[in-house]
């Protein structure tokens, strides 16, 4: 909190804001990581402010290093979210008082706000516990009432990613560097909620040539050991820069 108010008003843009919706793939389910102040019972998008002289978006991925410990990773502005109505400048005031923070008004004035979706994988995810702040993956799910309008732009950002998914390749971020078809299908599975033919999922993603069969099995499991696979990263590259036209 220091670090957030130990620079006043005119070093940041004013009224404006970024949040950042940072999914992660765990178990069969998508997760989104949440923060929550200690002086407050609402969780909030991993966020902050950007200052005048940086560019909107390394302000997003300084954001999501100090979040997530990670850098180069997928990271996609998707909306602006500006209703009126939006800020909440109550909770805004207690978390002032409650860190005895003075002469910040700035804080309390109506915020429009950039929004990203990043795409992690979790178990590279370091969550740094800190005094004034808890951090955790929750599923999408299962999201509890949240800060403002931050469910409206979880939503938001999730209806994007199912529209990219005809696309652009997704799952590179999300997975391990080894899997199988099994569980890429399961990823695509829950971004677009629904269930995928088995055999014409296993046609259609093998025949866009981004991922490679590997000379070894996934073992350990109660019946036949699946084949494992990587993603191609020159191809994977090279249907990011084109694009492709699939519906699924």
């Amino acid at each position: 909190m220091s670090t957030l108010f130990k620079n006043e008003v005119k070093a940041y843009l004013p009224g404006f804001s970024i949040d950042c919706v940072i999914f992660g793939f765990e178990d069969g389910h998508i997760k989104v990581l949440l923060n929550k102040f200690h002086c407050i019972d609402q969780w909030m998008l991993p966020g902050g402010f950007v200052y005048v002289d940086e560019d909107v978006d390394q302000a997003a991925k300084r954001a999501l290093k100090v979040r997530t410990g990670l850098a180069d990773i997928f990271l996609n502005q998707f909306y602006l979210f500006g209703n009126c109505d939006r800020s909440d400048g109550e909770i805004n005031k207690k978390i002032l008082e409650v860190y005895e923070q003075k002469n910040q008004d700035w804080f309390l004035e109506r915020f429009v706000t950039t929004a990203y979706f990043a795409l992690v994988n979790i178990s590279k995810v370091k969550l740094e516990k800190n005094a004034i702040e808890d951090t955790m993956w929750v599923d999408l799910k299962s999201l509890p009432q949240l800060h403002m309008d931050h469910n409206s732009i979880i939503m938001k950002a999730i209806e994007s990613i199912r529209l990219l998914i005809n696309l652009l390749p997704i799952g590179k971020e999300l997975l391990h560097e080894k899997f199988t078809l099994p569980e890429l299908r399961m990823l695509y599975e829950a971004i677009l909620d629904k269930d995928l033919d088995r055999r014409n999922f296993q046609r259609r993603i093998l025949a866009l040539g981004y991922i490679d069969k590997l000379p070894e099995k996934r073992l350990g499991g109660a019946h036949k050991a699946p084949d494992l696979y990587s993603f191609n990263k020159e191809k994977y590259q090279e249907n990011l820069k084109n694009g492709m036209n699939l519906i699924w």
